[in-house]
């Protein structure tokens, strides 16, 4: 039993490829690496240089590697950039997609788990989120990722795929092997920069009414997402009962202002954020219910915010600790 990781060289997805090995299961791997790099995936797993519009390359790997399940992470992840770019958003995770899927058929492929996400909420009505939430997107990429899911219940009527898309928020963290999120979008990369380079990180609005008065939001262990990614390959390979969607979330969330605090304590790196305005549209408290995961692939919150930013940090490269003074 392979299975082929679609942007197994990403952040998210070489964590996923590690969790795939250590569970005893045979991946190969395809990104073009335009956001991936060829050294986050460990020795020994083949890595395929490709696009997924290219359906040659892709109905190749699906021959050449025997694969009979997918997870699929490949995609245009930048929500805000989407709205700039939205015909290469929607290129990139819904035709990519539709070849990927069409690749599948022709192989014989009936397994697919697809990395969704929480944009496809939009700004819910209620803070805390479940799989019944009415889902709104507000960016291309939010509808981008809904047409993914739409696409996968439509084949899976047609054909019997069998299919699960898991949606989430904000993934933190790095496991033992140093790969680290090169994301320059993302919340802990973007204050671990501006720490390095000697700039004060900043909070948008500190008077939402939240505890501490700032935005509270889901983050959760990237090696936690990978788990469940590989609980829900595991679950299709069985042929037992899946549902169409999970959310991967804590139910509770973590402040900015709460992130911050960790952050100064974990890099020795004395810093009091600067406060800004509000940014238009940033609702007060966003998180997901995890409760059908739970019931079904184990998901859990094993990491606290500590460990989040603590492997976060130690991962960056060695210059960071280097560079940062206390």
């Amino acid at each position: 039993m392979t299975w082929l990781v679609t942007g197994g060289a990403g952040y998210i997805g070489s964590h996923v490829v590690r969790a795939l090995r250590g569970a005893d299961l045979d991946v190969v791997v395809i990104d073009d690496l335009s956001t991936g790099r060829a050294e986050f995936v460990p020795d020994g797993v083949p890595l395929v240089r490709a696009n997924l519009l290219d359906a040659d390359a892709v109905r190749t790997t699906l021959d050449t590697y025997g694969v009979s399940g997918v997870i699929h992470i490949a995609g245009y992840k930048y929500a805000g950039e989407s709205v700039r770019r939205p015909l290469h958003t929607y290129q990139q995770n819904v035709s990519a997609m539709v070849t990927l899927l069409d690749a599948m058929s022709d192989a014989g492929v009936d397994r697919i788990v697809f990395s969704s996400s929480a944009a496809t909420y939009g700004t819910p009505d209620t803070a805390v989120v479940d799989e019944t939430t009415a889902t709104r997107p507000e960016s291309p990429y939010g509808e981008s990722k809904l047409i993914g899911e739409w696409l996968l219940r439509d084949i899976g009527v047609a054909t019997g795929l069998r299919h699960t898309s898991l949606r989430y928020f904000n993934v933190v963290g790095s496991g033992p092997d140093g790969v680290f999120d090169v994301s320059p979008f993302n919340l802990f990369p973007k204050v671990f920069d501006m720490l390095v380079h000697g700039q004060t990180p900043r909070i948008n609005g500190d008077d939402y009414p939240t505890p501490d008065g700032t935005c509270v939001r889901d983050y959760i262990h990237v090696e936690d997402v990978a788990a469940a990614h590989v609980a829900a390959a595991h679950r299709l390979e069985s042929g037992l009962p899946i549902e169409p969607v999970y959310n991967l979330g804590s139910g509770s969330g973590t402040s900015v202002r709460e992130i911050m605090t960790t952050m100064r304590a974990v890099t020795g790196v004395d810093f009091e954020p600067d406060i800004a305005p509000r940014r238009a549209g940033d609702p007060a408290r966003i998180v997901a219910a995890g409760d059908l995961a739970a019931r079904d692939l184990d998901w859990r919150m094993r990491h606290s915010l500590t460990d989040m930013v603590a492997s976060a940090w130690s991962a960056l490269p060695s210059r960071a600790t280097d560079e940062a003074a206390p």
